[in-house]
């Protein structure tokens, strides 16, 4: 489980949080919806610890994320923004590198990575270097990176952002899979069809802050719209700021 609570981070004079609050249960996926620069991508990377909050708390499994990030961040796999994937290295080789980053060695290792090539289809790449991979194939290998610990806690950045219908529907399986096992997924998107098939409660951030969550439902009688692209125009307000 993750509980955010009053985050808020600025860098120099623009506010990029203020006072953004929400929790993600295990066993379902918990959707940040909000235009560009709404503040998503800044509130997940405090959350796995890549940036510091001015203010504010963050537990990860009762962990709290800026006392203990190391604790924390082992609790945790992550999809970020930029997959940041070395170009000479094998999809194998990543994989393994990040397995033993996490304390898992050997024959485990190995069994776990065999494990993440049959759920996302790696068999015909994963020992090849990943210069020259497509976008698909680099957000598939960014993924089995992430989870090859097995964190109980899943956070994706925008997660099919540039993938093609397959790679799409191959992550939107990967996501409902994650959920049925039980585990916490956290996702940030602005694709409407997206965060409504996936999510079973949306957070609502602009201009840097929570502006509603809930169900979908929660959302469509918050706003009085029969939509949940009208509902989030007339939450967020034009350009992103607050209704």
């Amino acid at each position: 489980m993750i509980q955010v609570q009053n985050l808020h981070k600025q860098f120099g004079e623009v506010v990029a949080v203020k006072d953004v609050s929400f929790s993600a249960p295990d066993g379902a996926v918990t959707g940040l919806l909000g235009p560009n620069g709404a503040g998503k991508t800044t509130s997940l990377r405090m959350v796995y610890g890549l940036l510091q909050p001015a203010s504010g708390k963050i537990e990860i499994d009762g962990v709290d994320v800026v006392a203990h990030p190391k604790q924390a961040q082992a609790r945790i796999g992550v999809l970020p923004d930029i997959s940041g994937l070395y170009p000479r290295l094998t999809a194998r080789e990543h994989i393994r590198y990040y397995g033993e980053l996490q304390g898992i060695k050997g024959a485990e290792v190995e069994a776990r990575i065999k494990h993440w090539v049959e759920i996302l289809s790696l068999e015909e790449i994963i020992n090849r270097r990943v210069a020259g991979f497509s976008h698909g194939e680099r957000t598939k290998v960014a993924l089995a990176r992430a989870l090859v610990h097995n964190p109980q806690n899943i956070l994706l950045d925008e997660p099919t952002n540039g993938l093609d219908v397959m790679s799409t529907r191959a992550v939107r399986e990967l996501i409902r899979h994650l959920r049925a096992e039980g585990r916490c997924v956290v996702f940030s998107s602005h694709v409407m069809q997206e965060v409504s098939a996936l999510c079973d409660r949306i957070v609502v951030i602009a201009h840097g802050q929570v502006v509603a969550e809930g169900t979908a439902d929660d959302l469509l009688a918050l706003a009085g719209k029969s939509s949940l692209e009208d509902a989030f125009v007339a939450l967020a307000g034009p350009q992103g700021e607050p209704a």
